[in-house]
Parts: C-alpha cells; structure tokens; sequence
C-alpha cells in the first residue's frame, strides 16, 4: 500500500480493516477460538484497541506473525489446541467474508478434510512468454480464483505447514501445502465482494462495497 502502517489496521469505514473480519468471526456460531498472528511490533496495539474495546472473547492469542504470510499461519498452527478437529485460516485484509462462507467452508472441511472459498475465472486467461507475446488463450471453466477463509483438518494444515518449513517450499495460500501433501481439497463458490485489499485502489472499492451493505441493511430496517 505503499505506506508506514500495516494494511489490516488501515481505516474502512472509520473502522480498522482488521475489525470487519473480526466483527463476522466473532459471530459465527461455528468459531469457538481465535489466534491472531500480526507483526511483533503491533501485538500491544491489537490488543488495547482492537481486541479489549471490541469485547472480541473469541481472541484467545495473539501470536507474533512472521516474514511470509506461511510463517504467521504456522506459528498461529502451533498455538492450537491438540484436540481442535478444524482450523480455519483468513485474510485479515478481506473484510467482507460472510457467517454463510465460514459456516459453509468448515462444514465442507468437516466432511471431506479440506475446503476453500474460491471464485470461477470469468475473464479471458492468456499464457504470456517472456517478450510479452501471447503464447495461448488458456481454457478458463476448470479455472478459479482462490479466497479466504480456508478451512482444513488441523492434523493436515499443521503437518504440510511443518513439512514446507523443513523442506523449503513456500506457497502463496494453505490450500497448495494441503495440495502438495496429497489431500483433496474441496471448493466452495465465494463472492465477487470477498476482495482481498492489497493496493490503494482497492480501498476505494472496498469503501463501496462497505457502502452498498450499510444501505442495504437500513433499507431492510425500513420495512
């Protein structure tokens, strides 16, 4: 985002972006626990002004994060309960999962072992060499984009997370250590909404969207 402060403390809504996942998870009857991992320097901060005035009970640990977002998942991991069955694992900086995506994504993960929240390709894919020539138009219907959250066994997530440390793999989501230790994992359809906000423009999409839910709930409350 290019500025000093971490981006899931960024303001949406005059609230920080953390908050707006943290509200959702909070509610969902199918969290019991949650462990934060946010950079070292931030964990006091977090605490006194996000987690204590919020009345956020479910926030049990708040764990340093690490380097990569794979090191501050797994030193999340290593802080769970030996007898948790399911782990769910999101974004910080996607506020607007919903309580129907948890619910669906960790009773999909009940069942079959390991689910995620992903979208189908929409747009028109292109595989691009290295002089920026079009090489192919790649078929997109068995394509998706993945999302958060992400729900798998913890015995799974917690041994691909172990094994990729040892072995030096690094994946830019759970799924694919998931994937490399031979578990199927099972796609559940998301929302177009559930944007990840990486780059300033995304603020101001984020900022719509926000806009569009708070009007559709006072309309709803209008009835």
């Amino acid at each position: 985002m290019g500025g000093s402060m971490p981006k899931q403390f960024l303001r949406l809504g005059g609230q920080p972006i953390i908050l707006h996942s943290l509200r959702i998870l909070q509610s969902s009857s199918v969290i019991d626990e949650i462990i934060l991992a946010v950079p070292q320097s931030d964990m006091e901060y977090c605490l006194t002004k996000i987690v204590t005035p919020n009345h956020f009970t479910k926030v049990t640990k708040i764990v340093p994060g690490g380097p990569e977002r794979q090191d501050s998942v797994r030193h999340a991991l290593e802080e769970v309960h030996k007898d948790v069955d399911v782990v769910l694992v999101h974004d910080a900086v996607r506020p607007f999962l919903t309580e129907h995506m948890v619910e669906e994504v960790v009773n999909v993960a009940r069942a079959k072992g390991a689910a995620i929240i992903a979208l189908p390709m929409k747009d028109t894919v292109k595989q691009v060499g290295a002089d920026h020539v079009i090489e192919c138009t790649v078929e997109r219907r068995p394509l998706w984009l993945a999302q958060t959250p992400q729900a798998f066994r913890r015995d799974w997530l917690l041994t691909a997370h172990r094994k990729a440390h040892g072995e030096g793999v690094h994946a830019t989501d759970d799924a694919y250590l998931v994937e490399w230790c031979g578990h199927p994992v099972s796609v559940v359809e998301g929302s177009g909404e559930n944007i990840k906000v990486t780059r300033p423009e995304d603020m101001i999409i984020a900022e719509a969207i926000l806009a569009s839910r708070v009007k559709g709930v006072r309309l709803q409350g209008e009835k």
